[in-house]
């Protein structure tokens, strides 16, 4: 089997998750986000862009409901062994099997928590879930149960989330030397993403981001490849990659002849930074990571070219994208702890001047503080 964790800590997390829906007074769980699955169970697929839910009841028992390419998928990297499969058709009808399941489960008038929050529900999907089970049992929104416990890593977790980190810092080195004027962005991303491959990683739960030129201020991927000009500018967000777990970075390169102001927004980038992971602290609200950025960016004069958020937490995540609960922004009570693991951003994008700088790296929260995972000079680099 491809488990990645032992059949102990599968089962620790489960019973964490038992206690968290006892706690919350519910009598079973339809879990329908691929992370929440992968975390309890060890089951790793992509079948989730279909109607696909594990169940799981109160009083440990689970079931899975998924299509039949899954089944053996299930068998080989999960310890699910009760796998029911739905069959495509026209008159497919997940949702009221789920119902039936339930019900032999004795799951007629109980509390069930759903994950709603899912890229694995989709809204009509969703739809036909409330129509099937309406007046069957009460259903509650229990989106971010398994998320808190998730947010926490294990120590067989972070030796995951450490070997993404060098895993980038080596596609980092790498982008740095091919970043010379002329250089096709597509050699970049390939040479980068062939780092993570060689080095047993995978693939990353949502596109790396490249962009030079008037595309540096852009921190979202779109498709079309660039040579980089003789005098350019280039902003790379990438994550390494090792079991599903990602330490993202960010990094904006010069290219030959810079414009100075390049230079004085990269100063304020790294203080903004190293002010930042200072105040991920356990214990305090991690809204103050934010607001340690923000102060200085703000006294920097940067108000109007930084962004409302600055990082999110890390872990293991699946497409469509990496970021992982809770976010940093202003006002999140949510306190820091160690074993939670962070990405902070330092984003300043300058559109009337078309000058972009950003700077980025993941941190382990330790007892003491923030500990960067990455070993990768923060200097300011330009080929």
């Amino acid at each position: 089997m491809a488990l990645h964790f032992t059949r102990e800590e599968l089962a620790a997390r489960r019973e964490a998750a038992l206690a968290a829906m006892a706690k919350e007074g519910l009598d079973g769980l339809l879990l329908f986000r691929q992370e929440s699955l992968y975390y309890l169970t060890g089951y790793d697929t992509f079948g989730y862009v279909f109607f696909q839910c594990l169940v799981l009841l109160g009083d440990g028992r689970m079931a899975l409901l998924t299509r039949a390419p899954d089944r053996l998928q299930a068998k080989h990297t999960s310890v699910i062994e009760d796998v029911r499969i739905w069959i495509d058709g026209p008159d497919a009808a997940p949702a009221a099997m789920l119902r039936d399941m339930l019900d032999g489960f004795g799951c007629r008038g109980k509390r069930l928590g759903v994950e709603w929050e899912s890229y694995g529900l989709t809204a009509r999907n969703g739809q036909r879930l409330a129509a099937a089970l309406d007046g069957f049992c009460t259903l509650v929104d229990a989106s971010e149960l398994v998320s808190r416990l998730r947010v926490v890593k294990s120590p067989a977790e972070l030796l995951y989330v450490r070997r993404a980190a060098e895993l980038a810092d080596a596609a980092l080195a790498e982008a740095i030397r091919l970043a010379q004027p002329e250089a096709f962005e597509g050699d970049i991303l390939a040479a980068m993403q062939g780092i993570v491959y060689r080095g047993g990683g995978d693939d990353p739960a949502n596109e790396h981001i490249i962009g030079s030129g008037p595309d540096a201020l852009l921190c979202r991927y779109h498709t079309g490849r660039r040579r980089l000009s003789p005098d350019d500018q280039l902003t790379l967000e990438f994550a390494g990659v090792y079991r599903h777990y990602h330490a993202c970075f960010m990094r904006t390169l010069g290219i030959g002849r810079i414009d100075p102001r390049l230079r004085d927004m990269h100063k304020a980038c790294v203080d903004a930074l190293l002010a930042a992971e200072a105040a991920l602290k356990p214990g305090r609200p991690i809204g103050e990571v934010f607001d340690a950025h923000a102060r200085v960016l703000d006294g920097a004069g940067y108000r109007p070219h930084r962004l409302n958020a600055c990082g999110y937490s890390l872990g293991t995540t699946f497409a469509p994208n990496w970021m992982d609960w809770p976010m940093l922004y202003h006002g999140n009570p949510v306190e820091a702890a160690p074993g939670m693991v962070f990405f902070i951003h330092i984003i300043v994008f300058d559109e009337p001047n078309g000058l972009a700088m950003t700077l980025g790296r993941t941190s382990e929260v330790k007892p003491n503080g923030a500990e960067p995972l990455s070993k990768a000079s923060l200097e300011f680099v330009v080929n």
